[in-house]
């Protein structure tokens, strides 16, 4: 473990919700960073976390938490409710006498408020989504959503995302002139059961996003011997949900009962047909699950040869993999280490000092200086 960088930690402000995976993200990228000698304020939006995760997050040493009521970008908000949303931010950042802010919510960047370096980070927008998902030029209802994000893009002073493939198309979308630098996500690997003691098919995630394609796993899980898992919302916070009647739904589990279904599985899947990583797979690749994954840049990017792979409209190519590794327990253990081998590389370490990397150029008399102390 590093030496801590200084005894008057450099401050950063680094924005959450507590109701996707960004709330994983943040609080492993605060507990690495935090192990680095950094003071964090971890400011919530949208609903409040539940006193589980408030636990968790104020037990890392050096780490506040504010919980904002601030809206989130993705839940309909409007423009004018999201620009004042943006400055309500800044002002709290200023408070917090935040040396750096670190965006989770590019919309909140807009205005232009931040007076402190600003880092954005490039996760799913609507954009993306869009373009992956439908291929058409974005209704004018949606329309604004992109602009927003594109203006808190170019009001920040470094973009980051997690994988290079969203990098290059978060460029391509919004005309940057470099893409964002690229951090992995990373977690911190727990113990794995022994292959022997594995079996069946999992997924996981928000069931009700298409982009997901969850309901390819229904349309073909008649069709395997053993019941396909899943685990996740199945009703979108807008409204909506999605039926997946030949599926067995393991309902909305915390992260130490996600841990055990993790561990239960010998196989793990993603149909997805948009992924800007994909942390649930780096769980299930940690815990020694063999992986099934659509055939997209992102996943070829991350996981290589580790993992097996179909078209994400293939039925057949799917039921064929699963099938393939569901009957070989000795072809699904040599896969589940060779993805296991793979996820070391992803580790909260690694996460941290990439981050890092990038915080010390944007504070380089604050903290490369410090470091060298």
């Amino acid at each position: 473990m590093p030496p801590p960088l200084t005894a008057s930690p450099p401050r950063i402000l680094l924005t959450t919700d507590a109701v996707g995976g960004v709330w994983t993200h943040a609080l492993d990228l605060t507990r690495g960073l935090a192990a680095r000698g950094m003071a964090i304020t971890l400011a919530v939006l949208g609903p409040r976390p539940t006193p589980a995760q408030a636990a968790a997050a104020t037990s890392i040493p050096g780490t506040s938490l504010r919980l904002t009521d601030l809206p989130l970008d993705w839940t309909g908000a409007d423009a004018a409710t999201l620009l004042e949303a943006g400055r309500a931010l800044a002002a709290l950042a200023a408070e917090e006498q935040a040396e750096l802010v670190h965006l989770n919510s590019p919309t909140l960047a807009a205005g232009g408020a931040f007076t402190m370096p600003l880092l954005v980070g490039c996760h799913s927008c609507v954009a993306s989504w869009w373009a992956m998902m439908r291929g058409t030029p974005l209704p004018p209802d949606l329309a604004w959503q992109r602009e927003m994000v594109a203006q808190g893009y170019r009001a920040a002073h470094a973009l980051v995302a997690p994988s290079a493939a969203f990098a290059a198309m978060t460029a391509q979308l919004y005309g940057l002139p470099r893409p964002p630098r690229v951090v992995h996500n990373g977690r911190q690997a727990e113990p794995a059961p022994p292959a022997a003691q594995r079996q069946g098919i999992l997924a996981a995630g928000r069931l009700w996003d298409e982009a997901k394609n969850i309901a390819l796993l229904d349309r073909i899980a008649p069709y395997l011997d053993q019941p396909v898992q899943v685990a996740g919302p199945l009703a979108a916070p807008g409204g909506g949900a999605i039926s997946l009647p030949h599926l067995h739904h393991l309902g909305l589990l915390n992260a130490d009962e996600m841990a055990e279904a993790f561990a239960r599985a010998g196989i793990f899947v993603s149909p997805a047909r948009y992924e800007p990583f994909g942390l649930t797979v780096l769980e299930a690749a940690q815990a020694g699950c063999a992986l099934l994954l659509a055939d997209i840049p992102s996943f070829r990017e991350i996981w290589g040869e580790a993992a097996d792979y179909a078209v994400p409209e293939d039925e057949a190519g799917f039921l064929h993999g699963l099938r393939r590794l569901a009957a070989d327990p000795a072809l699904r253990a040599r896969r589940g280490a060779e993805a296991q081998a793979r996820a070391a590389r992803y580790s909260e370490a690694a996460m941290a000092e990439g981050m890092l990397a990038i915080y010390r150029d944007m504070l380089p008399h604050r903290i490369r200086l410090e470091a060298a102390a």
